[in-house]
């Protein structure tokens, strides 16, 4: 009979101690903690105490790298003197053993933004997931500047497979979406991921909120109206192989190229006209002749110098590693939203200009600053503090969270080896089959997708008994249980190892108790015994959650 997951849901341990302050902080880092702490004063908060230091190390991988720690791992880290926090995220940023797994993390990330979890994976879809993978992996190993990449990804031409003649990774992004009714998806797509603004509900009418307007949405739609996506076929069959994004020349819908205006209507049934006008007036003429005016790379420019494009890099990455940013939803950065902490969003962005939109030190500042540093005790001290009820986050403890699918997916592989076998191609296989199993999505009127992963029935079926769960607990020689068993000299330091490997902390005097009773239900056999354990807790809470 195997445990159940509830036995095993308990509070965190205190193994360890809270890691020193950086002895070198950045500036960055400096004003961050200031402002956020000045706010604490402000609003009489006492922040929570910093989090143990295995618990942060579990935190930074998975935010990082996109998976937990293993144990030997762990022991490097708990090795690795006073400043050893910094010492590990240096190791995960610059670190030759870490490059591909940052890469490859951080284009798992982005892919779903750009894209979608399951963009690609229709078959008459003309996205190739391979291709957008491929493009942004390169991008993150590479740290490519942010406000390059946006400028790649607005204004890509060519192929969007791999091996393709004239292969652009970057044309995934629009791939799908500039052909979809008039580029209509490309315009709220665009604005909201890399600028901050949703301007999706002005298509038809204008927003009773929003200092956007239906003008201001045909405006940056005349943007994409030179773009097409091409379908190339296999040869000889009907059957599509890629597409292809190109600009052509646009004659407008009053049919002269010198005065490509389009036409949109408004409620009252009038006829109005629009050309390619910026959020910030920037008009850039009326030709729709691409070799006068290639629309898309104008707008790549203005792009560039935008201070939206700037708010909305820091934003969503603060998001990323604190839980909220500094609006909600994340990418809404429009007046009539105002954030939680303007000064600080206001400081970064500028900070992240002057700093060439340098990703990996964007990331240095979130990650050394304070509120990361913090566990997710929630106190009468700081009980004002919880936007899950709607207050606007104050950062003054950890907000827990659930690991996405793919860092749940990854971190098993990582704690116990249950993977696919075979080649890099026949892996990723599994793995994208076990998060199409795994995440729920339902079609938005901005053509991505909202996805779940809250321990619905069939997602709780298969962690308890899917293949990936059934190779984590295996008794097979070479697999993780037999080298638990190989490494420690005693029942005890065997169940640690279990609790190090999933939960970065030693067994407490009742869990120990608890695998004692379960060696006697299993007559002494051992190898059983920590099956169950292990079993229990890779399904817990404890185990899910980033914390």
């Amino acid at each position: 009979m195997r445990l159940s997951i509830a036995t095993l849901l308990c509070a965190l341990a205190t193994c360890g101690v809270a890691g020193a302050a950086s002895p070198t902080l950045a500036p960055q880092v400096a004003e961050i903690n200031a402002m956020i702490e000045q706010q604490w004063r402000d609003y009489e908060i006492k922040p929570a105490p910093d989090v143990a230091d295995p618990q942060w190390c579990r935190r930074v991988f998975l935010d990082v790298i996109g998976r937990i720690p293993s144990v030997a791992e762990l022991k490097e880290f708990s090795e690795d003197g006073s400043d050893r926090r910094q010492r590990l995220l240096e190791r995960l940023l610059e670190d030759d053993r870490y490059a591909e797994e940052y890469a490859g993390h951080w284009a798992t990330v982005w892919s779903n933004i750009l894209i979608g979890r399951s963009g690609g994976t229709d078959r008459r879809s003309l996205t190739s997931r391979d291709g957008m993978m491929k493009y942004l992996r390169d991008s993150f190993a590479a740290n490519k500047p942010y406000d390059r990449m946006v400028f790649e990804l607005v204004t890509a031409e060519g192929a969007t497979k791999p091996g393709a003649t004239g292969f652009n990774g970057a044309t995934n992004f629009l791939a799908d979406k500039v052909n979809e009714e008039s580029g209509v998806l490309a315009t709220s797509s665009t604005s909201r991921i890399f600028l901050g603004l949703q301007v999706q509900c002005t298509q038809c009418h204008n927003h009773p909120f929003n200092q956007w307007k239906q003008q201001r949405f045909w405006d940056f739609n005349a943007f994409f109206r030179q773009t097409r996506s091409l379908r190339r076929f296999v040869a000889g069959t009907d059957d599509i192989d890629h597409a292809e994004l190109v600009n052509e020349d646009f004659a407008g819908q009053g049919g002269d190229p010198s005065d490509a205006l389009i036409f949109y209507e408004l409620r009252n049934g009038l006829v109005k006209t629009a050309y390619p006008v910026f959020i910030d007036d920037t008009a850039i003429g009326t030709s729709g002749f691409v070799s006068e005016s290639n629309r898309r790379l104008e707008l790549g420019k203005l792009m560039l110098a935008s201070p939206y494009l700037d708010k909305m890099m820091v934003n969503r990455f603060w998001s990323h590693f604190l839980g909220y940013g500094f609006t909600k939803p994340v990418d809404d950065l429009g007046p009539h939203n105002a954030p939680s902490h303007p000064d600080l969003l206001e400081y970064l962005a500028k900070e992240v200009r002057g700093n060439s939109h340098d990703v990996k030190q964007l990331i240095r500042w979130i990650v050394l600053s304070r509120p990361y540093q913090l566990s997710a005790r929630h106190t009468s001290a700081n009980e004002v503090d919880d936007p899950m009820v709607g207050e606007a986050p104050k950062f003054s403890h950890f907000y827990l969270r659930q690991m996405t699918a793919e860092q749940l997916y990854q971190s098993l592989v990582t704690s116990s080896g249950a993977t696919a076998t075979g080649s890099y191609e026949r892996q990723e296989q599994e793995r994208r089959r076990w998060l199409q199993q795994f995440v729920v999505a339902f079609g938005t009127d901005e053509g991505d997708e909202a996805t779940t992963f809250n321990g619905s029935i069939p997602q709780a079926l298969m962690l308890f008994n899917g293949e990936l769960t059934r190779q984590a607990i295996s008794d097979e020689d070479g697999g993780f249980i037999k080298r638990v068993i190989a490494e420690n000299r005693n029942p005890r330091d065997r169940v640690n190892q279990l609790f190090l490997a999933g939960l970065c902390r030693r067994a407490s005097r009742d869990e120990l108790s608890i695998a004692s009773k379960l060696l006697a239900a299993r007559e002494g056999k051992e190898v059983e015994m920590l099956q169950d354990m292990w079993w229990a807790i890779i399904n817990s809470n404890e185990f899910i959650m980033q914390h």
